[in-house]
């Protein structure tokens, strides 16, 4: 299972909130509805996650096995 855990982990040590992600970076709100509840996104949209917050893609999710 994938998680997006680290992603707001990420948000929270960079003091960047969602508010900020969707009007100044112009994210969709449904791409943050998406990684509140897990759901998949695409590696396109991990990567512009990746420039906007200047980070890894383990910052941004994680594998659990199940």
């Amino acid at each position: 299972m994938i998680t997006y855990e680290p992603f707001w982990n990420t948000l929270k040590e960079k003091n960047i909130s969602t508010y900020t992600l969707i009007n100044k970076h112009g994210i969709s709100s449904s791409l943050i509805h998406r990684l509140r509840h897990n759901l998949p996104i695409s590696t396109v949209t991990v990567n512009d996650l990746c420039l906007i917050l200047n980070c890894d893609v383990c910052d941004i999710i994680k594998f659990i096995s199940e």
